[in-house]
C-alpha cells in the first residue's frame, strides 16, 4: 500500500526566514517567481526587511505573505529590558526556560506589536498568517502574549480577514510515518500542545498537518526527505522550508547554512514537481484550505 494519499491532495509550501539576511531573501523571492512556493514569512525586525518589503509584497495577492515572528535571532524592534537587557534577543533554549513574568509577557506583547506593524507599514498589509521563528509563538508564555497582540489588530467579531496561523504540530503516527527529524517533531508537537484549541477559541485557522523538519544535514538526500514531509497528510497540510544563499549576515545570526542552497536546488528542479505528481499533491495556499 502505498504511504501516500490516494487521491489528489493540497498542501501548501511555506518558506520561513524572508529578511533574515539578503541571500536568504534573494532565494525565497526566487521560488516565488518561480511559482515553486505557496507564500513565505518575513522577519520585520531584521535590517534588510524595509528594503525588500517592497519586492516581497510585489507577490500579495499570489502567494501568502506572512509575519514569521522573531524573538530570538538578532535585535527587537523596541527596548526589552527583561527579556534583551544588551539589545540582543535571547536564544529559544533562554526563552524556553527562562520563567516568563508578568514584565517579559508585556515586553513580548509590545515586541509583537511592534513586528505586525513593521509588516504593515513596509507591506502595505496585515499579513496573511502569523507563525514563529523555531516556533517559539506556540511557547506557554509566549502564545498568552501572541494572542493579546492578535487582539489589537483583529478583534473578536471584528470585521475584516484573519491571519491564519500556524500550527506546528501533528499526530505522532503521522510524525513516525515521516521518520525525519522525528524527534524534534515530537518535541515540538508537544511543546503546541493545545495551541491549535486556543487558536480556535480566538476564531483564527489554523493548519491541520504540519511537516518540514529536517536534520539541517548537507549529507542527506533532501529530495528524498522531502518525500515524506507529503506523505500521511493532514486536511490542511502546510510543510516548511528554509531555502537560502549563505552570506556574511547569515552566518552571524543563523546556524543553518549549508543546506539552504541545497533546498532552493531542490525546489527550483523538475524533482520536485515530479515528487508532487508521485505523491498526487497538488500545491495551493494554505489560506485556501482555511
Amino acid at each position: 500500500m502505498s504511504r501516500f494519499a490516494p487521491r489528489p491532495t493540497r498542501f501548501a509550501l511555506i518558506a520561513d526566514d524572508f529578511a533574515l539576511s539578503p541571500g536568504v531573501s534573494r532565494a525565497i523571492l526566487a521560488l516565488l517567481a518561480a511559482d515553486r512556493l505557496s507564500g513565505a514569512g518575513a522577519m520585520t525586525n531584521r535590517p534588510i526587511w524595509r528594503e525588500r518589503a517592497g519586492d516581497f509584497a510585489s507577490f500579495a495577492g499570489k502567494a501568502d505573505l506572512g509575519l514569521h515572528l522573531n524573538l530570538t535571532a538578532g535585535e527587537p524592534l523596541g527596548p526589552m529590558a527583561r527579556l534583551a537587557p544588551g539589545g540582543t534577543l535571547p536564544t529559544a533554549q533562554t526563552l524556553l526556560q527562562k520563567g516568563l513574568d508578568r514584565q517579559a509577557s508585556a515586553e513580548i506583547e509590545a515586541e509583537i506589536i511592534r513586528q505586525i506593524e513593521a509588516f504593515a507599514t513596509h507591506a502595505g498589509q496585515l499579513p496573511d498568517f502569523i507563525d514563529g521563528h523555531q516556533h517559539v509563538h506556540v511557547l506557554p508564555g509566549v502564545r498568552r502574549a501572541l494572542f493579546a497582540a492578535l487582539e489589537r489588530f483583529w478583534p473578536k467579531g471584528g470585521p475584516g480577514p484573519r491571519p491564519w496561523l500556524r500550527d506546528p504540530a501533528d499526530t505522532p503516527g503521522r510524525i513516525l510515518a515521516r521518520g525525519v527529524a522525528a524527534q524534534k517533531a515530537l518535541t515540538v508537537s508537544a511543546l503546541a500542545l493545545g495551541f491549535r484549541q486556543l487558536a480556535h477559541r480566538h476564531g483564527f485557522a489554523t493548519n491541520h498537518g504540519f511537516a518540514g523538519f529536517s536534520a539541517f544535514d548537507p549529507a542527506r538526500d533532501y529530495g528524498a526527505d522531502f518525500s515524506t514531509y507529503l506523505a500521511a497528510p493532514g486536511d490542511a497540510h502546510c510543510v516548511m522550508c528554509h531555502p537560502g544563499f549563505v552570506d556574511d549576515e547569515l552566518r552571524a545570526v543563523d546556524t543553518v547554512l549549508v543546506t539552504r542552497p541545497i533546498e532552493h536546488e531542490f525546489l527550483l528542479s523538475s524533482r520536485f514537481i515530479d515528487l508532487c505528481a508521485e505523491a498526487r499533491m497538488e500545491m495551493v495556499r494554505l489560506g485556501t484550505l482555511v
